[in-house]
C-alpha cells in the first residue's frame, strides 16, 4: 500500500466574479433555453455585439502541486485570500478543481466552517450518528465513541437540543468534537478553531497532537504561527493561490511573517518616545568588521550600540537588551547593569552610548527581533514600537555544537562582553 496519503498535482480553481448569481431553473425552462441559445447567438453577431462572457474570472488557485504522506501533521499558511479554505474544499469534494487533480487514500474528517456537515434541525446525540454514517462507521462504532465527544465538547446539558438552537461556540465545539473523534485517517481542520475561546483553542491543538501521535494525517489550517510550529513538522505557503514554499515550519513561518519587511542597513533611528524621561534615539547592529549591516553570519559576533537619551538625572536605572525569535517570544535579555552595576547609583542628563556585543556560534540561522527597554525601581519608560530586525544566515562555518539561542526551555547565559556607557551630549538648560 502507498504512503501517500494525499497527492495535489497542477491543482487551479478558477471562479467567475462580478456577475449575478445565476438561479436553478427547472426541466422546462432549461429545455427551452437550450433550444433558443442558437438564435441568440445569431442575433449578437448581425448586432455586431461579442457573445463572449464579459464577467471577470479569478484564479483561486494555481499549478498548486505537493504530497501528505501517512501520519504527517502539515500546516497550510498564507494571507486571507491565498487559496487555503479553496484547497481544502476542494480535497473534502465540496467543489471541483478546474484543472488538475487532487487524491485523497484514507477516510477523511474535517472542519472547515461553523457548522459543516451539521443538520440545524437534528439534534446533537442525532447529528453526531449523522456525521459518522457519512463517515462509514458502524453505530457500534459510534456509540463506543459518543461519550468521549460529549465529554469533549462540554456541552452534555444540551445534547438532546436542535444545533439550531446552538451557539457558534457550541457548534465549533461539537463540530471539532465529532471531526477528531470518529477516527477519520485524515483530519483536515479550517482557523475555524479560532471561534472558540482560549482554553478550548488550547485543548483542540492538544487533541490534533494526539490525533498525529495515532499515526492519522492532518491537514491544518491557521493563521497562529505558533500553533503551526508547534503542532506541524511541514508547512506550505501560498501566495495567490500558488504554492510560494514548502518546508520546515520553522523556516517557512519565518519568511512568512516578514516577506514584506525589508531588513534595512542596520542602522535604526526611533521617532516614538518624545516626552519620556528616558528616550531610545538609535540602534546600530554592527558585524565583525564593525559595519553596519542587519545580516549576519552565524559565526561572527553581533555588536549591538545604542543611543539613549536622559532628560534628568537618574538612580537604579536599567537599560536592557532582549533578543527575540520571529514570534516575538524571549530567548535572552541583559541589562548594562549585569556588567557595570556601578551605573546603578547614578547616571547624570545628557545622550548615552552603550555597546553590547554577542559571540559568535550562540544565534542559529533564522529571524530574530532586538528588543529595547528601561526601567528603574519597578516604572518602566521608552520601548520602541518597531524594534530592529536582523537575520542570522548559515554562509560561514556555524558549529552545531554550540548551546544557542532559540532552544526549548528557554533564556540561557551566554558570556556577553560590552562597553561601559558613556555620555556625549549634556542636555542643554
Amino acid at each position: 500500500m502507498s504512503d501517500i496519503a494525499i497527492r495535489v498535482e497542477n491543482l487551479s480553481k478558477q471562479y467567475r466574479i462580478g456577475g449575478s448569481q445565476a438561479r436553478y431553473k427547472t426541466i422546462r425552462e432549461s429545455l427551452t433555453e437550450a433550444v433558443q441559445a442558437p438564435f441568440r447567438r445569431l442575433s449578437s453577431v448581425i448586432r455586431g455585439q461579442s457573445s463572449a462572457a464579459t464577467n471577470e474570472t479569478i484564479w483561486a488557485l494555481k499549478d498548486v502541486s505537493f504530497e501528505v504522506k501517512r501520519g504527517e501533521v502539515v500546516g497550510i499558511i498564507g494571507r486571507n485570500g491565498a487559496g487555503k479554505t479553496t484547497l481544502l474544499k476542494i480535497l473534502c469534494r465540496i467543489t471541483e478543481p478546474t484543472e488538475g487533480q487532487a487524491e485523497i487514500h484514507g477516510r477523511v474528517g474535517s472542519l472547515l466552517e461553523v457548522g459543516t456537515g451539521f443538520h440545524p434541525e437534528l439534534t446533537g446525540r442525532e447529528n453526531i450518528y449523522l456525521n459518522g454514517a457519512i463517515l462509514g462507521m458502524k453505530r457500534v462504532e459510534i456509540e463506543r465513541k459518543f461519550d468521549e465527544i460529549v465529554d469533549f465538547a462540554e456541552i452534555e446539558k444540551f445534547i438532546d437540543t436542535p444545533v439550531k438552537h446552538y451557539s457558534s461556540g457550541m457548534y465549533v465545539r461539537l463540530a471539532f468534537a465529532v471531526a477528531a473523534h470518529l477516527e477519520p485517517e485524515i483530519l483536515l481542520v479550517d482557523e475555524v478553531l479560532a471561534v472558540g475561546d482560549a482554553a478550548f483553542q488550547k485543548k483542540c491543538l492538544g487533541k490534533m497532537g494526539d490525533v498525529a501521535k495515532e499515526g492519522r494525517t492532518v491537514l491544518f489550517v491557521s493563521h497562529n504561527m505558533g500553533a503551526i510550529q508547534r503542532l506541524c513538522p511541514q508547512a506550505i505557503w501560498l501566495e495567490e493561490g500558488a504554492v510560494k514554499e514548502i518546508g520546515d515550519s520553522a523556516a517557512v513561518c519565518e519568511k512568512y511573517l516578514y516577506s514584506d519587511v525589508g531588513f534595512g542597513s542596520g542602522v535604526y533611528t526611533f521617532d516614538d518616545g518624545a516626552g519620556h524621561p528616558v528616550r531610545f534615539l538609535r540602534a546600530e547592529l554592527l558585524n565583525s568588521k564593525d559595519e553596519p549591516t542587519s545580516t549576519f553570519r552565524a559565526d561572527e559576533p553581533i555588536k549591538f550600540r545604542i543611543t539613549y537619551r536622559l532628560a534628568r538625572e537618574f538612580s537604579g536605572l536599567s537599560v536592557a537588551l532582549n533578543i527575540r525569535d520571529a514570534l516575538g517570544g524571549s530567548l535572552w535579555g541583559v541589562s548594562d547593569l549585569d556588567f557595570f552595576p556601578e551605573l546603578f547609583e547614578k547616571r547624570q542628563p545628557g545622550t548615552w552610548v552603550y555597546e553590547c556585543v554577542a559571540p559568535a556560534n550562540v544565534l542559529r540561522p533564522g529571524i530574530y527581533q532586538l528588543g529595547l527597554g528601561a526601567g528603574s525601581g519597578g516604572q518602566y519608560f521608552h520601548h520602541p514600537a518597531n524594534p530592529p530586525i536582523f537575520e542570522v544566515n548559515c554562509v560561514g562555518y556555524w558549529r552545531q555544537s554550540y548551546r544557542y539561542f532559540g532552544v526549548s526551555g528557554g533564556p540561557i547565559a551566554v558570556p556577553m562582553k560590552a562597553k561601559k556607557p558613556i555620555v556625549v551630549e549634556e542636555v542643554a538648560d
